[in-house]
């Protein structure tokens, strides 16, 4: 093993793995990233996603992927999911626990030869089974795997956020782009149907002019040893986990991106939960419009809310973006109606999201939430830190 290693807490698994860290994970790529990318309306986006890339063939066979780390998420929601997809399958799985590793592998029916470990990695080039690579590992190794993965030669879906900071952004989309490979970020809400139903809501003009968006993500954190509560894994706190939701909402249901934001956080450094990064965080997010949204995240307290109010009404979600259980209301002409999403395909989000990543490798299609999509939400909350830190308002 390199003298150079980190941690890996596979995620939510609170069990501490060595993986080799490579110097490039740090490189500042200096290619120029085509901006057009991010100024995606929500017409696009939610239209593209209703149609989940119908323009695309699907794939003929089932693409195979590799799993990467392999904590909570990805063994007790995530890997279960294969079993429902039309265009996806287990074909791989990276652990730092061999034994882990074997233990899933039995149940699932993965190969012996199709197991690596973090050092073993780079030979999944070789793997004629894997097709896709999924990042699931603590956020600040999201970078060296993704870009591992790309010149590996494998298509990459990464959890969110897609990284630690912009420049790891622009580096991920520059080596997936030099090696031909599509990029896409596990915003699973946007193959959500109550999600996506509020999207199409909002666009043609339910609650009339969108005027304002109330977004508010956390929950209680426990263990203080935990990967989410070490800087040097999380890159952040709160903002870098449950507040990317909350700013993911502010942007899919407006349809705008963001001008200015104004933060202010709030953290009891006393606690030894919040020793290195932020508990409560809350921001004001200028659109061109003029519309604002007022968005939180929080590691000391339970909030997943969704409004958006227009001059004719609103669309509330409570809950708005959990793994199951959604609700969905629209308020206006002074009545009140709980809505469903409308009849179709009985599609879960996870089932989505994987089937998607699939049919858009396989067409050479771009995914409906791209590398590009990730960069933008990494550039407000690189603007949401600033302005909390300085105390003033921040232009994006």
């Amino acid at each position: 093993m390199s003298r150079r290693e980190q941690k890996c807490f596979n995620c939510d698994s609170g069990v501490a793995r060595a993986a080799p860290v490579e110097a490039e994970r740090e490189r500042r790529v200096t290619e120029t990233i085509d901006r057009r990318g991010l100024l995606i309306g929500l017409g696009g986006l939610a239209a593209a996603a209703t149609a989940c890339n119908s323009s695309a063939q699907p794939p003929a066979r089932k693409l195979g992927y590799a799993i990467v780390g392999l904590g909570y998420y990805a063994t007790r929601v995530i890997i279960p999911q294969f079993a429902n997809c039309r265009h996806s399958r287990l074909a791989a799985l990276v652990s730092g626990d061999p034994d882990k590793a074997r233990r899933y592998a039995a149940e699932y029916g993965v190969p012996e030869r199709s197991l690596y470990d973090y050092r073993s990695f780079d030979r999944i080039g070789d793997d004629p089974d894997v097709d896709i690579v999924y990042v699931v590992l603590p956020n600040s190794m999201h970078a060296e795997y993704t870009i591992r993965a790309a010149r590996a030669g494998k298509h990459v879906l990464c959890e969110k956020p897609m990284a630690v900071s912009v420049a790891e952004c622009e580096a991920m989309i520059a080596a997936c782009r030099a090696a031909g490979r599509t990029l896409m970020i596990g915003y699973r809400s946007h193959f959500e149907p109550h999600n996506l139903h509020a999207m199409k809501l909002a666009r043609e003009g339910a609650i009339g002019r969108r005027r304002y968006v109330h977004a508010e993500h956390g929950f209680v954190a426990g263990d203080p040893g935990q990967w989410r509560l070490k800087k040097a894994l999380a890159g952040g706190g709160s903002l870098m986990d449950m507040g990317i939701y909350s700013v993911q909402a502010a942007r899919y249901l407006t349809g705008e991106e963001p001008v200015a934001v104004t933060a202010r956080a709030s953290t009891d450094r006393s606690d030894p939960r919040f020793a290195e990064v932020e508990d409560l965080i809350a921001w004001t997010l200028d659109f061109p419009s003029g519309a604002i949204s007022h968005g939180m995240s929080s590691y000391s307290s339970n909030h997943n809310r969704v409004r958006i109010a227009g001059d004719r009404g609103r669309i509330d979600m409570e809950p708005a973006t959990p793994y199951a259980g959604h609700s969905l209301r629209l308020v206006r002409d002074g009545g009140e109606q709980r809505l469903a999403p409308p009849p179709g395909p009985a599609v879960n989000q996870f089932v989505g999201q994987l089937d998607h990543m699939s049919e858009s490798a396989a067409s050479g299609g771009a995914p409906i939430v791209a590398g590009e999509e990730g960069l933008q939400d990494m550039r407000i909350i690189e603007a949401i830190y600033r302005s909390a830190a300085e105390g003033r308002t921040v232009r994006i």
